[in-house]
C-alpha cells in the first residue's frame, strides 16, 4: 500500500512537470510567433473585433454595478468612524487598481478564454488544424499569434473604459443615494487619484490579456478528440485563466505598491 502510494504521487509529479513544461514551451512558442513574419492582419483585425469591441458591454455592465455596490458599501462601513467622505477616493482608487482590472479580466476570460478554446478545440477535432499544416500555415502563427497580441492590446482599453464607467457608477450613487454634492464628489476623486492608480491598472490589464488568449489557445490545441474532450478543454481553459488572472494581480499588486 505504502508503495502504491508513493507511486501514485510520483505519477502525478511526473504528469504536472509535463504540463509545466508543454505549457511553457508553447508561451515561448507563442511570443516568438508574434513577433516574426508572416502576419495574418486580417486574423488580428478579426481578434480585435472579437476579443475587444464585442467585451465592452459585458465590462462596462460589470463595471457600473461594481463601482455602485463599493460606494454603497464604503459609505456603510465608513458611517462606523464618520468617515464617509472618503466615498469618492476610495470608490477610484478600489476600481482603478483592483476591481476594474480584475473583474474585467474576470468576465472577458468568462466569455472569450471559453470561446477561444472552443473554437480551436473544434478545429483540431474536425481536423483542420492538420489542413492548416498541410497548406504551409504554422497554426501558431495563424490561430494562437493574432489572439494573444490583440488581447493583450485590447485588454488595456477595456479597463480604463471600465474604470471609467465604474467610477460613474459610483457618482451616481453617491450623488443620487447618498446625498454627496456633485462637485465636492468630483474633486474628492480627482484630488485623490494619481496616474500610477490607473497605469497599474491598465498594465494588468495587458498580462491578464495575454494570459487569456494563451490559455484558451493552449487547452484548444491540446483538447482531446470528441466533443467531450472539446468540452473539457473549455472548461479547463476558463478555470485556469481564472485562477492566474487572481495569482498575476497578486504578484503585480506586491510589484506596484510594495517597497
Amino acid at each position: 500500500m505504502l508503495i502504491d502510494t508513493v507511486a501514485g504521487i510520483g505519477r502525478s509529479t511526473l504528469r504536472l512537470l509535463a504540463e509545466i513544461g508543454r505549457a511553457t514551451l508553447f508561451f515561448l512558442r507563442a511570443l516568438a510567433a508574434m513577433f516574426s513574419p508572416p502576419f495574418y492582419f486580417r486574423e488580428f483585425g478579426h481578434a480585435l473585433l472579437t476579443i475587444g469591441y464585442f467585451s465592452l458591454p459585458v465590462v462596462g455592465m460589470t463595471a457600473v454595478f461594481t463601482g455602485a455596490a463599493l460606494a454603497i458599501q464604503v459609505y456603510a462601513g465608513g458611517s462606523r468612524f464618520q468617515a464617509e467622505s472618503v466615498v469618492p477616493s476610495i470608490v477610484a482608487i478600489g476600481m482603478t487598481r483592483e476591481l476594474g482590472p480584475v473583474l474585467g479580466g474576470l468576465m472577458v476570460a468568462a466569455r472569450v478564454t471559453s470561446s477561444i478554446a472552443a473554437e480551436i478545440g473544434t478545429m483540431k477535432v474536425t481536423e483542420q488544424l492538420d489542413a492548416l499544416v498541410t497548406l504551409s500555415t504554422n497554426p501558431m502563427r495563424y490561430l494562437t499569434a493574432p489572439r494573444v497580441l490583440a488581447a493583450t492590446i485590447t485588454m488595456p482599453v477595456l479597463v480604463g473604459l471600465g474604470d471609467i464607467i465604474g467610477i460613474f457608477g459610483g457618482y451616481l450613487v453617491g450623488t443620487e443615494r447618498l446625498g454627496f454634492n456633485r462637485a465636492a464628489y468630483l474633486k474628492n476623486t480627482v484630488d485623490f487619484l494619481e496616474t500610477w492608480d490607473v497605469t497599474s491598472g491598465m498594465i494588468k490589464g495587458a498580462v491578464f490579456g495575454c494570459l487569456i488568449a494563451l490559455v484558451g489557445c493552449y487547452y484548444g490545441m491540446h483538447s482531446n478528440r470528441g466533443a467531450q474532450g472539446v468540452g473539457r478543454a473549455t472548461k479547463t481553459a476558463v478555470v485556469m485563466a481564472s485562477v492566474f488572472i487572481l495569482a498575476s494581480n497578486y504578484i503585480l499588486t506586491e510589484l506596484f505598491f510594495t517597497g
